[in-house]
């Protein structure tokens, strides 16, 4: 399985978000600094924001950060709201370009149970799981090393 552009962006903007604590970082700071496009991360962030998991404030002194404490942003929470599409196989679209052997098939049970392993694994972290006690993470993204 792998997870679109748009949560790979997700989580490292919330990464960096959680290492600056309160302090608020502009969207050109978070690209320059992952060397990734300002207006792709703009969008993820739009979404972030209206979904009150990040604060946005506009303005010379303004910037995003955290909504909530990183503590309570469940890894696996973020994944399911960034990814429009779960649906790993074509049988798992609802209907959707129904496959031959569908009745028949026991691929689909395996697969949904992977998928739900996927999340499961997802859940037990959250983005302060990520980023706590973690000082490589801290100087990699401009931090001093608490």
């Amino acid at each position: 399985m792998r997870l679109n552009l748009q949560t790979d962006y997700a989580l490292r903007l919330l990464m960096h978000l959680a290492v600056n604590g309160d302090r608020f970082s502009t969207i050109a700071d978070i690209a320059h600094r992952y060397d990734i496009s300002k207006n792709h991360l703009m969008k993820v962030a739009n979404i972030l924001a209206r979904e009150g998991v990040i604060e946005a404030v506009r303005g010379r002194s303004g910037g995003l950060r955290l909504a909530r404490p990183a503590e309570t942003l469940n890894v696996g929470a973020v994944v399911r709201l960034m990814e429009a599409d779960l649906a790993i196989v074509e049988c798992f679209q609802g209907g959707k370009g129904e496959c031959l052997i569908t009745p028949a098939c026991r691929l689909k049970g395996v697969l949904k149970e992977a998928l739900e392993a996927f999340l499961d694994a997802l859940d037990q972290y959250t983005i302060n799981d990520l980023v706590a006690r973690n000082g490589k993470l801290r100087i990699l993204l401009g931090q001093a090393a608490a």
